[in-house]
């Protein structure tokens, strides 16, 4: 047993949804969290929950410095991890420019492994302790990433990407062998310690019929493994879906008519849609991925946000690295309350480390493991120091309220006001 003493802050639930906003969060200026076994025991008022404290318990002093639960991203690429700002172009330029050439790489398992190691550093370094990430097509890239998150003990979420066309050979697979290959991979992973698998098309344009409808019946087999892909992001991506599936009412219909619309199935971006695709994501318990910078470095479009929220969405926050242009949560929630500036939908603070908390882990569905200090919940979490650099420091001294302290750190922020990342209870970066 140990504990943590700081200013603590966690969501019971969305800050959106609560006729008062903070009846949707326990905050506490001097709390206490203790974790037993790497799982939160309670947590509370720090003269409260001390007096319960067996003789002889470690405290760990943090006072002034605020304790979230780890970050949740829901969309990330790892194998773009190099090409991170690299000159912008849109979407499809960025992919035959950059991504097509370094996800070649990662047909050799050496390179896999040390990009995964790296990423899942910077990830940690960042305050993020959960992510859905996407590999390459190669089977050997998911392996590598699942080794380095098994061997940080990390709640992660992966899966092979497959393309049967409109992409080079060298990233070419085929239906039959993104079936067999997905399903060998699901079967040595998915559940295995705290890893998860999501099957994963590029998306829609590099995926025949035939291969859309094998990830299908993978879908049907393994109803609680994710689906992950792209959704929506560029004009041109949405007109040239409308060329290769003249059949489908729309860009999202393509997915539904293979089974890969539901519960556990993640879309990023999701940007140029109608109601009626907004609607079908409410009524089948998808999600939809935030990724403000990759959004305004293509220069994709603005995510309605309150269109979302309005129809029962549910939505997470990411940083789509490497079209993201940062690994910090802090920098992401900064754009996005930018782009919500942009379409005249304010973002609260509050509700904006929502979204990168328990929003995220209630989009992968993952609200009953992670996202908040309930007890028996896995103690992933952050401390943010909002006084790291002399600007945070001159500026948090004028703060006077939570909201005014959580909207500086949130514009304000980036990793060096991540002073330590605990995963399970264990210090695994410090600053």
């Amino acid at each position: 047993m140990t504990a943590v003493r700081g200013c603590i802050l966690h969501f019971l639930r969305d800050p959106g949804d609560a006729s008062a906003p903070a009846e949707a969060y326990e905050y506490f200026e001097d709390g206490l969290l203790v974790v037993r076994d790497g799982l939160v025991a309670e947590v509370g008022p720090a003269r409260e929950v001390s007096s319960r404290l067996p003789a002889g318990t470690p405290v760990v002093d943090r006072s002034g410095k605020l304790i979230l639960p780890g970050f949740v991203d829901c969309h990330i690429h790892y194998s773009q991890t190099d090409v991170i700002a690299s000159y912008g172009e849109q979407l499809l330029e960025w992919l035959e420019k950059y991504t097509f050439p370094t996800e070649q790489r990662f047909e050799d398992a050496a390179h896999a492994r040390e990009v995964a190691d790296f990423f899942l550093d910077e990830l940690l370094r960042n305050g993020t302790t959960t992510a859905l990430v996407l590999g390459t097509v190669h089977a050997q890239s998911v392996d590598a990433f699942f080794e380095a998150a098994e061997a940080r003990s990390l709640r992660m979420a992966a899966g092979k990407v497959l393309m049967d066309r409109n992409c080079p050979d060298y990233l070419r697979d085929t239906p039959e062998s993104a079936y067999k290959e997905s399903r060998a991979l699901i079967e040595k992973w998915h559940g295995r310690d705290r890893l998860l698998y999501a099957i994963t098309p590029r998306f829609a344009p590099t995926s025949t019929e035939a291969q859309l409808e094998r990830a299908g019946d993978l879908a049907v087999e393994f109803p609680d493994v994710f689906v992950h892909t792209h959704l929506a992001e560029n004009r041109k991506e949405v007109a040239w879906v409308r060329d290769l599936f003249p059949w489908a009412r729309s860009y999202l219909d393509v997915y539904a008519r293979f089974g890969l619309v539901r519960p556990r199935s993640v879309f990023a971006h999701c940007i140029h849609l109608d109601d009626e695709d907004v609607d079908l994501l409410a009524e089948q318990g998808a999600t939809a991925a935030f990724c403000p910078t990759s959004n305004l470095f293509l220069g994709s479009g603005l995510f309605d946000h309150r269109r979302m929220h309005q129809a029962g969405v549910r939505v997470g926050v990411a940083t789509d690295v490497g079209g993201g242009t940062s690994f910090n949560m802090l920098r992401t929630l900064s754009e996005g309350y930018k782009v919500a500036q942009l379409a005249d939908q304010p973002l609260s603070a509050i509700r904006a480390f929502f979204l990168a908390t328990l929003g995220g882990a209630q989009g992968l569905r993952l609200d009953d493991r992670i996202g908040n200090f309930a007890p028996g919940k896995e103690a992933d979490f952050v401390v943010i120091d909002s006084t790291a650099t002399p600007l945070a420091a001159r500026r948090h001294a004028q703060t006077a309220t939570l909201e005014e302290r959580l909207f500086m750190t949130m514009m304000l922020g980036d990793d060096r006001f991540i002073a330590e990342t605990y995963v399970l209870g264990r210090r695994v970066h410090s600053r």
